[in-house]
């Protein structure tokens, strides 16, 4: 039988860890090695740094992790593909190059995929919004509707955007916006030669991307919980790999030696993750189906995937539309010692007091006690114990940055104007990004790919 396909994420989100993904890189025997990078807000973020610096607005680490796994990587013939593009692909190519310059390596050849910025386009064509999270451009009708506030709009690419960068040859895919698992099918697509409406393989292999999207959450990084889900040296969990056959069914593991688990139990619970309807997971490039798959463990660290199908993709794309909603201002304080509670509950008095004064109680905010009711409000059980220490903290929504900074001050106005021995005063202002959604034409994104070369 030949030799499986093996296929390596080196992160799961813009901050991961490196460490891992360098173990993949010279331990992994890999053939590629993805990092997935992009959150549902991440791009509108970078592109909100690009607008401030034409050659920002990708991943903040890129250059830090090429210089981990790039020696690895091409002394070994292991192809990267990434999304740390975001904002700025071709900026992002530029880097890499520099890396390849810096640490003397032999040679770069970078496939950089655009196409997926829609903004222009989106900016003549109104569209209705399907959904948001939360903010006011989820109560709107369309994006006509958030004009003057769109910081950016980005189509999610498939597989089949990147399949002509992967034709010729790169060391290294970068791309912006591109659908979390094109990015682990598309060089399963290149490499077996599946047709672009083999619906079953396909479907097969955006499971196998789903499984490894998210690194560590699949090798035990997500779930551990003492004494119920242990989790063995979670101080070392290594990243996954899947071990893919030309029929699409796979073998998720990790490295002999590295920490975390892989089995039933964490697969299915990535299996799981931020899905609606298994059976009919909306993908660029095929309307994935997971209603019957079935996950086998084949050994130590070691479980067989299989049964997933597919049929027919969307005629129209999903674009990410980053809209700018105002500032959030935050304050926080600490009290420890007999009576913290009580005088935490004081602060928060003597805060909506103040709000209401100076006129910002209008303002949707939280009042809370981290440690007692932060995270479940109302809803918080009565503790019996009284607590060592409490960490009063007060957020609200602001339209302005000197209506969030003022949140801030009243908090740090506790210090003389509050309840006794407070202390340890945090303030912040942050821009809010938030995030709604439109359907665009499958035919109006065109994906280009551009090459950037570095020889010694």
């Amino acid at each position: 039988m030949s030799r499986p396909f093996r296929i390596g994420a080196g992160a799961g989100y813009s901050g991961d860890r490196i460490e891992p993904a360098r173990d993949l890189a010279e331990r992994g025997e890999l053939d590629v090695l993805v990092f997935e990078c992009l959150a549902e807000r991440t791009i509108a973020l970078a592109q909100a740094r690009r607008q401030q610096d034409p050659e920002a607005g990708f991943d903040p680490l890129l250059r830090e992790r090429l210089r981990a796994v790039l020696p690895a990587c091409l002394a070994r013939g292991v192809r990267i593909v990434t999304n740390m593009g975001a904002a700025n692909p071709l900026a992002a190519g530029r880097a890499a190059l520099d890396v390849a310059r810096e640490l003397g390596l032999p040679r770069l050849r970078v496939a950089v995929v655009t196409g997926d910025d829609v903004l222009p386009w989106l900016a003549e064509n109104d569209r209705p919004l399907i959904d948001g999270d939360g903010g006011a451009a989820a109560a709107t009708a369309s994006t006509a509707s958030l004009a003057g506030r769109i910081v950016s709009a980005n189509a999610y690419l498939g597989a089949e955007a990147l399949l002509p960068a992967l034709a010729g040859a790169p060391d290294l895919v970068i791309t912006g916006r591109v659908a979390d698992p094109a990015l682990f099918l598309a060089p399963l697509v290149h490499h077996f030669g599946w047709a672009a409406d083999d619906w079953l393989r396909l479907g097969r292999g955006i499971a196998v991307g789903h499984l490894l999207e998210c690194a560590a959450q699949v090798s035990g990084g997500y779930i551990a919980e003492p004494g119920r889900f242990d989790v063995p040296r979670l101080e070392d969990v290594g990243f996954p790999l899947a071990e893919v056959g030309a029929d699409g069914d796979a073998v998720i593991t990790k490295l002999a030696g590295t920490g975390g688990r892989v089995d039933r139990l964490t697969c299915t619970a990535q299996l799981l993750y931020e899905i609606e309807d298994p059976a009919s997971y909306l993908q660029p490039d095929v309307t994935a189906d997971f209603s019957r798959v079935q996950l086998r463990e084949a050994g130590a660290d070691r479980v067989a995937v299989s049964g997933a199908a597919g049929r027919a993709r969307p005629a129209e794309l999903k674009v990410s539309v980053g809209v700018r909603e105002g500032f959030i201002g935050e304050g926080q304080i600490s009290y420890g010692g007999p009576g913290a509670r009580a005088r935490g509950e004081l602060s928060l008095a003597l805060l909506e007091h103040r709000l209401r004064v100076i006129g910002l109680d209008r303002l949707e905010h939280r009042a809370e006690l981290i440690g007692v009711n932060a995270m479940h409000g109302a809803a918080a059980w009565d503790v019996a114990a009284e607590p060592a220490e409490v960490r009063v903290r007060l957020a609200a929504s602001c339209a302005t940055r000197a209506e969030a900074e003022r949140i801030g001050q009243e908090v740090e106005a506790l210090y003389l104007n509050g309840p006794a021995a407070g202390g340890g005063v945090t303030q912040g202002v942050r821009e809010v990004l938030a995030v709604a959604s439109c359907l665009v034409p499958r035919e109006m994104v065109r994906p280009a790919v551009q090459w950037l070369e570095w020889q010694r």
